[in-house]
């Protein structure tokens, strides 16, 4: 295990095993053997290859499988039952093992969380913690393109959980905290950007015994994908009603629901509250409540491990077969998914 981190820590950095030894001060013919297991390395050689490499020295001893803790489930559904509550740990654990080993490919570029916390002594204070995390992430007060993308740049990992019905979101961690959000593929990209946000109020506001969790982290999702400054500017100061092709507009510019945008013109006293009852009324009447009308807001898909996975094959970093192994699938299937999902020729679609 070791000569096998030694190797691919070497290979990310840009060393050979002779610029390697002679930065270390070692033969190289000590580091080849360091990487086929027939030697190990003293506690002194150790520090001096974590320091040339741009490691800590503990990478080379972690072990590839992470442990999982402090899972906690979220469904629209009353309970979720235990045993689909393991299928979802489950699947997150095996794409999890395989996306930890391709971010191991560079373990000097390991993408750190950038996740401060935020105490909640009262609900309102959730509007100030959504407004705080943007300013801290200096990506200002405009709608996000991609919340998915973002996460994921700022540390958290994501996947996506398929064929497990009652299940909507998880947010949890590894032993080594990593914070970790598993949301249910196949829903709408509105519904899918307020979960992930939703998870995110739970990953970084701390609530007080007398907050409710739940509702603050709702309040988090409509306050950092809509601020209220932004919220203002599009809707006004003080409304008497709101046209439902206005909320379709402002859905599919920010990504947040229309049903998410009444309940958020309320929370800001935008419009009154016999307002927002009245329009939340029209959707259960018409059954706009369970699909929106209109076109779908598009779901997005976490792409980082695959982009790695594609950055260390093109790089010679790993093979075909090992490609396939770490995107789950063969590398056929994986191209030919591609191709129609983006429509690119067929010279693209083929490993080159």
């Amino acid at each position: 295990m070791l000569g096998e981190r030694l190797k691919q820590a070497r290979k990310a950095a840009g060393e050979s095993q002779r610029s390697l030894a002679q930065k270390v001060g070692i033969s190289a013919q000590a580091i080849s053997k360091y990487e086929r297991d027939l030697d190990t390395p003293s506690s002194g050689v150790l520090q001096g290859l974590a320091r040339v490499l741009g490691v800590k020295v503990e990478y080379f001893f972690r072990t590839r499988r992470p442990v999982l803790v402090n899972a906690v489930f979220r469904s629209r559904h009353p309970k979720m039952p235990k045993k689909q509550q393991s299928i979802v740990l489950n699947q997150v654990q095996e794409w999890l093992e395989r996306y930890l080993e391709v971010e191991d490919l560079w373990p000097n570029e390991m993408n750190n969380p950038d996740l401060p916390t935020y105490t909640i002594e009262k609900l309102e204070d959730v509007e100030s913690a959504a407004n705080q995390l943007r300013e801290h992430w200096q990506i200002g007060f405009d709608s996000i393109d991609n919340l998915m993308e973002l996460l994921e740049d700022k540390g958290i990992k994501i996947g996506l959980i398929q064929g497990v019905e009652r299940f909507d979101a998880c947010t949890l961690e590894t032993d080594e905290g990593l914070p970790v959000i598993a949301i249910r593929a196949g829903h709408p990209g509105d519904r899918q950007r307020f979960s992930l946000a939703h998870e995110l109020g739970h990953i970084v506001m701390d609530p007080c015994e007398n907050v409710d969790p739940e509702k603050a982290s709702n309040r988090f999702a409509g306050a950092f994908l809509v601020p209220a400054e932004a919220a203002r500017r599009e809707l006004g100061l003080c409304r008497r009603g709101i046209h439902s092709y206005e909320l379709h507009l402002l859905k599919h510019k920010y990504g947040l629901s229309m049903q998410a945008w009444i309940h958020r013109a309320a929370e800001l006293g935008i419009v009154a509250d016999g307002v927002a009852r009245s329009l939340l009324h029209l959707f259960r009447s018409e059954g706009w409540h369970k699909t929106e009308p209109g076109d779908q807001l598009p779901s997005e898909v976490p792409q980082r491990m695959e982009r790695m996975i594609m950055r260390a094959y093109a790089d010679g970093l790993i093979s075909e077969s090992r490609s396939a192994e770490l995107l789950g699938k063969s590398l056929a299937e994986y191209w030919r998914e591609v191709k129609n999902e983006h429509q690119l020729p067929a010279e693209m679609c083929n490993g080159h």
